[in-house]
C-alpha cells in the first residue's frame, strides 16, 4: 500500500506540476503587430527589451510591404498594431474604420545603393544625372514594386519628377517589399536598387552612393494605429510604449527620425 500510495501521490504532483507549467506557458498577453518590411531591425530591438521587463507579454510580428498588410487586415487578419511605411496604406484602414488612434511616428529617407563593392559612389541626383552610366543597357535597378509597395511608389513619384520614370521603366526589377529590393542588391543581382536610408544602413553588403532629393517625393512618414477597437490592455501599452523615449532611441540608431 505505501508503494502504492507514493505512486499515487507522485504522479498527483506530476499532474499538478503539468497543468501549472501549462499554465504558465499559456499565461503570457499575446500582441500581434503588423508592421512594414523596412521596420524589421528596429521593431526586433524593441520588443526583445520590452518583453524583458514585461515577462507576461510575447510579441508576435508579421513583416511585409505596407501594402499586403493593410489587404491582410482588411480581410480579417489578427492584428493589434499596424505599422506602415506611408499614409496611403493607413489611410485605406481608417477609412474603412479598420485602425484607429492613428499617429505619425518616423520619418526617413530615399537613397540609390549599389553593391559594396562598386565602382559607383557620390552621384548627384538631379534632372541631368547621367543614367545611362549609371544603369548600362540590360542591367537592373531594384525598387519596391511600383504598384503598390510604399518604397517603390517613393522611387516612381521621385524618378517622374526627375523625368526619368518612363526611360528608367524597363530596367526596374519590382521586388515584393523593400528588404526584397535591398537583397537582389547584396546578391548582385541588380547593379543598383532604391530603398530607404535605414535598409541600407543595416547591411554591410551595399553603401549609399546617392540620396534622392525630398522636393521629388511625398515625405516619407511611418503612422501607426491600433487595429481593434476592443484592443487588450497589452497591446494599448505596447503601442504606447513605441511613442517613449526609449524606444525613439532604438529607432533613432537606425537611421529614423522620430517625431
Amino acid at each position: 500500500m505505501k508503494i502504492r500510495l507514493g505512486h499515487l501521490l507522485s504522479n498527483t504532483l506530476l499532474a499538478v506540476t503539468t497543468v501549472v507549467l501549462t499554465f504558465s506557458a499559456t499565461a503570457l498577453e499575446k500582441v500581434t503587430v503588423f508592421a512594414a518590411a523596412s521596420l524589421t531591425n528596429a521593431m526586433q530591438d524593441i520588443s526583445a527589451i520590452y518583453t524583458a521587463e514585461h515577462k507576461d507579454v510575447d510579441i508576435v510580428y508579421s513583416f511585409a510591404s505596407s501594402s499586403v498588410l493593410a489587404k491582410q487586415i482588411e480581410q480579417g487578419a489578427p492584428a493589434d498594431i499596424f505599422m506602415s511605411a506611408d499614409q496611403k496604406w493607413m489611410t485605406y484602414l481608417t477609412d474603412k474604420k479598420l485602425a484607429n488612434n492613428k499617429q505619425d511616428l518616423l520619418k526617413n529617407a530615399l537613397v540609390l545603393i549599389a553593391p559594396a563593392n562598386s565602382k559607383v559612389n557620390n552621384v548627384n541626383i538631379n534632372r541631368n544625372t547621367n543614367w545611362n552610366t549609371l544603369l548600362p543597357k540590360g542591367e537592373k535597378m531594384a525598387v519596391g514594386d511600383p504598384s503598390h509597395v510604399p518604397a517603390g511608389l517613393y522611387a516612381k513619384e521621385s524618378l517622374t519628377n526627375l523625368g526619368v520614370f518612363a526611360k528608367l521603366e524597363p530596367q526596374l526589377a519590382p521586388a515584393s517589399n523593400v528588404r526584397d529590393a535591398l537583397m537582389l542588391v547584396e546578391r548582385n543581382e541588380a547593379v543598383l536598387g532604391i530603398v530607404y536610408s535605414t535598409d541600407a544602413k543595416v547591411s554591410d553588403k551595399v553603401k549609399i552612393v546617392a540620396t534622392f532629393p525630398a522636393d521629388t517625393f511625398t515625405p516619407i512618414e511611418y503612422p501607426i494605429a491600433l487595429v481593434k477597437t476592443d484592443v487588450t490592455p497589452a497591446a494599448k501599452a505596447f503601442y504606447q510604449y513605441l511613442s517613449s523615449s526609449q524606444a525613439k532611441a532604438i529607432f533613432e540608431k537606425y537611421g529614423f527620425v522620430t517625431h
